[in-house]
């Protein structure tokens, strides 16, 4: 009788092919090696993603040129097989245009999540299928447990590393299909194991910014896409009298305080964006108050609705803590509704489903946040 591999696949890993995302930093180099390592047939893929240039050269981001020639060199240390996939038209169609459309939608965009949904997990997915390997590793902090041929995902057990929230959108058969070899690992842990294995990447800072947006600075990215998209508007409080003007809606994130310019006896935050009339409102720091959530384009990826039933929370934003809520769900609609007060709730970004059980924080799915 074949034993069960470390990744949950009923073969000895000799007999195993896996294909590991590769993007040149220390997390998915330390994956590859551990694959090789116990004797897993690999091939490294990196995905050039876009057109780097000197100022994102210098943030120390993924999928762009330094990265790739970093992931060139662990792969010919570790002696794989490794590819390189030009995905630049798909990441701008995908990820970069559906970024600028939601800035100008007065939303607040998460573009790794888009990436994961679209070329990294759709593409690469279909590359590693067409390759015939048995899976897709990637340098993920989440943890996957693999029981027959169903995948399930909770938090990493790193909580200050945790990734689930960006791959909510994932689809059951791509994650029965994914596998996260670093989700019961610690940060410190895999640099350890690098430097083990005298990974040229074992100290390599990580990426900070958004990968194609430099030093943070998402205006300059937009201005250099729709040089049109910078149009004067009203602000106005909550009473609805203008009190001010602004340079374009993009340059405006729901709970912003800096940046307003008003003067006035309250700190002023952002309360909402409104693309249809180019306005900003603004109002004081109770104003973001919500307890309430709608969500629409919901994921599901739980395959047993009695998760449902458990004790649930939700996370609202990437570095968000846990909320505890009730959620009531309606096709591909959801209304959440909080059991503790959030502050800026943003339009645009994601609300994700966790369910506690003995095995950790569940990731049952989620939804975009419409209001």
């Amino acid at each position: 009788m074949t034993k069960f591999n470390s990744i949950g696949i009923d073969k000895d890993p000799k007999d195993t092919l896996v294909v590991v995302a590769m993007s040149g930093g220390v997390d998915s180099s330390t994956v590859a090696a551990m694959m090789k390592k116990e004797g897993f047939k690999v091939i490294g893929i990196t995905l050039k993603l876009y057109n780097d240039t000197k100022q994102t050269a210098k943030s120390k981001q993924c999928c762009a040129g330094q990265d790739i020639m970093d992931a060139k060199r662990v792969a010919d240390k570790l002696k794989i097989e490794h590819k390189i996939l030009y995905y630049q038209d798909k990441f701008k169609d995908g990820v970069i245009n559906n970024f600028i459309d939601s800035y100008l939608n007065g939303e607040t965009p998460i573009p790794c999540v888009q990436c994961n949904q679209t070329v990294k997990f759709t593409d690469l997915f279909q590359e590693a299928k067409n390759l015939n390997a048995d899976a897709l590793v990637t340098g993920h902090y989440v943890k996957s447990i693999t029981e027959g041929n169903n995948t399930e995902m909770y938090r990493g057990i790193d909580l200050n590393r945790d990734q689930s929230y960006f791959l909510f959108n994932t689809t059951k058969e791509q994650l029965n299909f994914l596998r996260f070899p670093l989700g019961n690992l610690l940060k410190d842990e895999t640099r350890n194991i690098a430097r083990e294995l005298e990974l040229n990447v074992a100290d390599k800072p990580d990426s900070q910014d958004i990968c194609f947006v430099p030093n943070g600075d998402y205006a300059s990215v937009i201005e250099k896409f729709r040089p049109n998209s910078f149009n004067k508007g009203n602000i106005k409080n909550i009473e609805g009298k203008v009190i001010g003007v602004h340079d374009g809606i993009i340059n405006y994130t729901i709970g912003q305080r800096k940046g307003i310019k008003i003067s006035d006896k309250n700190p002023l935050y952002v309360i909402k964006i409104l693309a249809e009339t180019n306005e900003i409102i603004v109002g004081s720091r109770e104003h973001l108050i919500k307890t309430k959530i709608n969500l629409k384009d919901l994921n599901i990826i739980t395959n047993d609705k009695n998760d449902f039933n458990n004790e649930l929370f939700v996370k609202v934003r990437s570095t968000g803590k846990l909320i505890k809520a009730k959620i009531n769900i309606d096709n591909q609609f959801a209304n959440v509704d909080l059991l503790e007060e959030e502050l800026g709730i943003a339009p645009g970004q994601a609300c994700v489903f966790y369910s506690k059980n003995d095995k950790g924080y569940k990731v049952l799915g989620g939804g975009w946040i419409k209001n």
